[in-house]
């Protein structure tokens, strides 16, 4: 099988790694808990220039990989690739991160999977002239038969997958979203992703 697997709060802790950035920040107190929007600047409330500010300082090298580890991700992935299925990292981080991408990657020992930087959020914005690996055309022409994701906002990118079954890593920006089909499971961790993999 092909699988699809989103790399931001769902390999890695990244939600929680900004929530305490903006507080060191801006002193903006929001817990993880009570992020309520995969929009960060709307559920941080911030000015243009603080996202801006926070969404460059959350992606230099150094930050990107200290994130911590999704508890059971690693395990998970690699007992799939180990039963001969391929898995696909889709990103939709700008190409300036790949490198440190793939070197956490790589050193949290899912170094057999391919990443992909696509441009999911249009967030060139924050990182001027920003490019990426992997165009939407060339994207919308790669086969999946699951998908593990935890923002609504990359739902859309599943269309053109009309039999696709979508795990959707539980978060609290997704807790009220509608699923767009019967094809979306929602899952509150890894053994239980790995469960609905068969």
């Amino acid at each position: 099988m092909k699988i699809y697997v989103d790399y931001d709060d769902c390999l890695c802790e990244t939600a929680r790694h900004f929530s305490q950035l903006v507080d060191e920040l801006f002193g903006v107190g929001v817990p993880y808990e009570n992020i309520r929007y995969f929009d960060l600047q709307k559920s941080f409330s911030l000015s243009e220039e603080q996202y801006e500010y926070m969404m460059i300082e959350g992606h230099k090298p150094e930050v990107l990989m200290s994130y911590d580890e999704t508890p059971g991700a690693v395990k998970v992935v690699n007992g799939w690739i180990d039963d001969g299925h391929e898995v696909s990292v889709i990103t939709g981080r700008p190409y300036s991160a790949y490198e440190p991408s793939r070197i956490w990657l790589d050193h949290h020992g899912i170094d057999r999977v391919k990443l992909f930087c696509l441009n999911k959020y249009g967030r060139d914005a924050f990182i001027k002239d920003s490019e990426f690996s992997l165009e939407i055309e060339d994207y919308k022409r790669m086969h999946f038969d699951y998908a593990v994701e935890d923002s609504p906002a990359a739902f859309r990118f599943f269309d053109h997958l009309p039999a696709l079954k979508v795990l959707v890593y539980d978060r609290p920006w997704n807790q009220e979203c509608e699923f767009p089909g019967e094809n979306y499971n929602r899952c509150f961790d890894w053994e239980s992703i790995r469960k609905n993999v068969r």
